[in-house]
């Protein structure tokens, strides 16, 4: 049943991660050729931002070692492809396939800046720079995520300065979206909002802004919903609830697309996304994963849709 709620966007694009954020974060390498078929029938089921892939060594995240091949294969399907790219030799190899869109991560907390990065808060943010400068000139659309805005398995509580100042450093680069990342999963509307508050009188539109929220504690669609009443439009989520972070073992996985589908068509919020169809898709993704999926959509609406790996 459909039920508005005053104050709400008419519209909401999801930023779909299933692909890189949760397969990256798997034990066991999916064949290639089960990624391409995930992304295409997330792109049937009418996303239209599906995040492919990410341009890192892989060394650091073997996962996602067929990033070229990948990427070649369904650079066809005529939605974005957002693509991660930690540093120059990234940004060069996802360019020479003709990448439109491009994502650097950057930390809001210097332990994390060192976990994942190998490097200081300030350091990361100097190699990003010319990356985003070189991506620009080329034409290309940057998303600036941002992890650890709410707080650090680490270091505890985040000051909302500190984010803010991480946020408007990758602005000033450039950068064309931003990417709140809940990254352990501790936010609480409250604090979203007055993140988001900082952020605007710190002159950062609402409309450069998306979330990323983990359900560890139960507030990813809490989370959501402050982040709506206060204007954002993007959203981050992932397929089946696929997930979590490989340098923060505290984290959980990312809000669940067919989670934030029910809630946002519930508040007759357009998405142009078919729930039926993306439920099918991560119930077969969970069958190639050999275990269920953790979206508690998926589970209640997949139950008479269990397909096998090979349908």
């Amino acid at each position: 049943m459909v039920v508005p709620a005053d104050g709400l966007p008419a519209r909401v694009r999801i930023h779909e991660v299933g692909a890189r954020d949760g397969l990256q974060n798997e034990k066991m390498a999916v064949p290639t050729s089960v990624k391409e078929e995930f992304i295409r029938r997330l792109a049937d089921a009418g996303l239209t931002t599906i995040e492919a892939t990410s341009f890192v060594h892989p060394r650091w995240v073997p996962q996602l070692a067929d990033a070229e091949q990948l990427f070649a294969q369904v650079a066809d399907l005529g939605v974005d492809l957002p693509v991660l790219v930690p540093n120059q030799r990234g940004l060069d190899r996802a360019l020479a396939l003709g990448a439109r869109r491009i994502a650097v991560f950057a930390s809001a907390t210097e332990s994390f800046a060192k976990a994942n990065l190998n490097r200081t808060l300030d350091e990361s943010l100097a190699v990003f720079e010319p990356v985003v400068r070189q991506a620009k000139d080329a034409g290309v659309h940057v998303r600036g995520y941002v992890s650890m805005c709410f707080g650090d398995p680490w270091e505890g509580a985040v000051p909302l300065h500190q984010v803010a100042r991480v946020c408007t450093a990758l602005r000033d680069m450039g950068c064309d979206e931003l990417s709140l990342g809940d990254t352990i999963g501790v936010a609480t509307p409250g604090h979203v909002l007055e993140l988001l508050s900082l952020l605007n009188e710190k002159g950062v539109p609402t409309d450069m802004i998306g979330v990323h929220f983990h359900d560890t504690y139960g507030q990813a669609l809490a989370n959501t919903y402050a982040a709506l009443e206060h204007g954002v439009t993007t959203v981050d989520a992932s397929a089946g609830g696929l997930g979590g972070c490989p340098y923060a073992k505290s984290a959980t996985g990312n809000l669940a697309t067919e989670d934030l589908v029910w809630m946002l068509h519930g508040l007759g919020i357009e998405t142009g996304v078919d729930l039926g169809r993306l439920t099918a898709t991560s119930v077969w993704m969970a069958a190639h994963l050999d275990r269920p999926s953790p979206s508690r959509t998926v589970r209640a609406l997949g139950k008479t849709t269990q397909p096998h790996k090979d349908q």
